[in-house]
């Protein structure tokens, strides 16, 4: 049976855990290779080995996305083992789920920088690979807080509306590259992600979020489209969400 990603390579962000974790075991077992980056050497390694299992290639490298000089060494590493890269994942980010009044100017650093500089960083040093290929997906894990207001999230909601919007003006932007952007935008996923900052192990256990591996599936779903289709947003929720 033919792999779909056969011998694409992909790069993905924030990867030891969660939604980024779950897209590398997909993405590899549909046949990418991958360069897969993250703050936490022993997760990556435990993943990069899981990779190979699956029969596709990983490297890594340990560094904070927030930084320029990861963005750079991912890429180049990308290029020097593969000769290319196909797919950018930018999944690194963090949550703060506050009142407006609790939030401290440092809260609003560090989701601003960990969810929209992160981002911009790994597009801005990624994009050059992929206009000279004449090809390439780029997807921004945002969130349907990108997409609604919710209370106490304001922040948060800030910097996931930014990602929408950076993504929209890139899709404009590089079509005529043959580059595609978009934006998978889910609601509460069970992950670490939070933990403590509004959120608690028992609440996720407990929840009907949406598992990591639900939205793997829409990465992928968006990865594999023809040529001539892209696919702007995805939006997830729950089925178990309220009606009302």
């Amino acid at each position: 049976m033919t792999r779909r990603l056969e011998n694409q390579v992909a790069l993905i962000t924030g990867a030891s855990a969660g939604i980024g974790r779950a897209c590398a075991r997909l993405l590899a077992a549909e046949g990418a290779q991958l360069v897969i980056t993250a703050r936490r050497q022993d997760r990556l390694e435990a993943l990069a080995a899981e990779v190979r299992e699956l029969g596709s290639r990983c490297v890594f490298v340990v560094g904070d996305a927030r930084e320029e000089a990861t963005a750079v060494q991912a890429v180049d590493l990308a290029k020097a083992t593969f000769g290319r890269l196909d797919i950018l994942i930018n999944n690194a980010g963090v949550g703060n789920y506050k009142n407006l009044v609790d939030t401290s100017a440092e809260d609003f650093d560090q989701m601003m920088v960990s969810n929209v500089r992160s981002s911009f960083l790994f597009t801005r040093h990624a994009v050059p690979v992929m206009i000279a290929q004449k090809r390439g997906t780029v997807l921004m894990i945002s969130s349907m807080a990108g997409v609604y207001g919710f209370p106490g999230e304001a922040v948060y909601c800030a910097s996931k509306f930014a990602q929408v919007g950076f993504a929209q003006g890139l899709d404009k932007e590089l079509r005529p590259h043959g580059i595609k952007v978009g934006t998978i935008c889910p609601g509460g996923v069970k992950t670490e992600f939070a933990l403590g900052k509004g959120r608690t192990e028992a609440s996720v256990a407990e929840s009907t979020m949406l598992e990591a591996e639900d939205v793997a599936q829409a990465v992928l779903f968006t990865c594999t489209q023809p040529a001539g289709a892209r696919i702007i947003q995805v939006q997830m929720r729950a089925m178990s969400e309220g009606l009302a």
